[in-house]
């Protein structure tokens, strides 16, 4: 079961169809989506990404953006 529906985006962001397919395809190894996090469209090319990791500090969490893709350690 997938905790997030993605249907929307499809139809209001034109030219992200491969980032969107994406992410359809990241759930779909048999992983349970944990942690769960969030996709925030702020602006017309702006993007914010809410991740739930209860039990960590900001300073004990690195994120690193590097060749289209996005890896959050803690």
């Amino acid at each position: 079961m997938r905790p997030f529906d993605l249907t929307p985006f499809y139809r209001s962001t034109v030219g992200f169809d491969r980032l969107f397919s994406l992410l359809d395809q990241a759930n779909g190894d048999g992983s349970s989506g944990y942690p769960p996090y969030n996709i925030e469209r702020t602006g017309e090319n702006n993007f914010r990404i809410s991740v739930a990791v209860s039990g960590f500090s900001q300073n004990e969490i690195s994120i690193v953006a590097k060749e289209n893709t996005l890896t959050i350690k803690g």
